[in-house]
């Protein structure tokens, strides 16, 4: 399939359960708590992108495009979030997106959503956009899987949807990868440039006369992010450490590493999946 008619294809992206479930009670509220709404909006990929699509788009777009949860929930009322939640295609089954565990992608998601965040506070760039960023930035791999599957699933007779090589191996069968998907997506919805680059570069932040550093963010947290879910050890985790993006951004392995977030999300289903 080619990469613009996976864009353009409509598809029932799923999200978590539980986020939608929490949504529904907070939003029922007379009063609903702003922080708890950005709690829960910021625990689900899906979630987070309709939000951002809707706020971005002509009804509601202000001078400038929002780029993060907190600044939608503060344009937006109670009514076009309910139609939004209640309108969620649930996820969580074995069945939901063939060949992805859905509830090892919304702990990884939301991992690497965390650790952009703390890696963009070290190199002073935008915190709420690189948080929104590393939470959709393999969107594209749900929408190859869902919009392609026969070709999503020969790649993973290959690699797991995880594998620090998996956009590589895409790239090298399809012609393009989730990396382009996500940012076409991005794109599509008419998310803020800073979003949709940082998505695009994400591989490659720093190649080919491009100089994203929120995509090097990105880079470095899918990497920890992905090394966790593989349980490397120690000798794992320096060879494979992508020293160039990390050096472009005056991060050392160390450094990186020291930024784990102290709650990293260990079950999907359990109290703790917040943000």
């Amino acid at each position: 399939m080619e990469l613009n008619t996976l864009i353009e294809r409509p598809l029932a992206l799923p999200s978590l359960p539980r986020a939608v479930a929490l949504l529904m009670s907070e939003l029922g509220q007379p009063e609903p708590n702003l922080r708890r709404l950005n709690q829960f909006f910021g625990l689900d990929p899906v979630l987070a992108a309709r939000l951002l699509e809707l706020a971005n788009s002509p009804p509601f777009r202000l001078t400038r495009r929002i780029s993060g949860v907190p600044e939608a929930l503060a344009l937006l009322g109670t009514a076009p979030l309910k139609s939004l939640v209640s309108t969620a295609t649930l996820g969580g089954s074995s069945r939901s997106v063939p060949g992805v565990n859905m509830q090892q992608f919304w702990r990884y998601s939301l991992n690497t959503a965390k650790l952009a965040r703390s890696l963009a506070v070290l190199v002073r760039r935008n915190q709420i956009a690189a948080y929104s960023a590393g939470l959709l930035h393999a969107l594209g791999e749900l929408a190859m899987h869902l919009g392609d599957p026969e070709h999503a699933l020969a790649v993973d007779t290959l690699v797991a949807p995880l594998d620090l090589r998996r956009a590589k191996v895409e790239q090298r069968l399809l012609g393009y990868c989730y990396v382009d998907v996500s940012a076409g997506l991005a794109r599509r919805w008419q998310l803020p440039e800073i979003v949709v680059d940082a998505l695009q570069h994400q591989n490659a932040p720093f190649e080919n006369n491009a100089y994203e550093p929120l995509g090097g963010v990105v880079h470095l947290a899918a990497w920890r992010a992905r090394a966790l879910e593989a349980e490397m050890d120690n000798r794992e985790l320096t060879v494979s450490f992508p020293d160039k993006v990390g050096l472009a951004l005056g991060l050392d392995i160390d450094m990186v590493l020291q930024q784990d977030p102290i709650d990293w999300t260990v079950r999907a289903d359990s109290d703790d999946y917040l943000v």
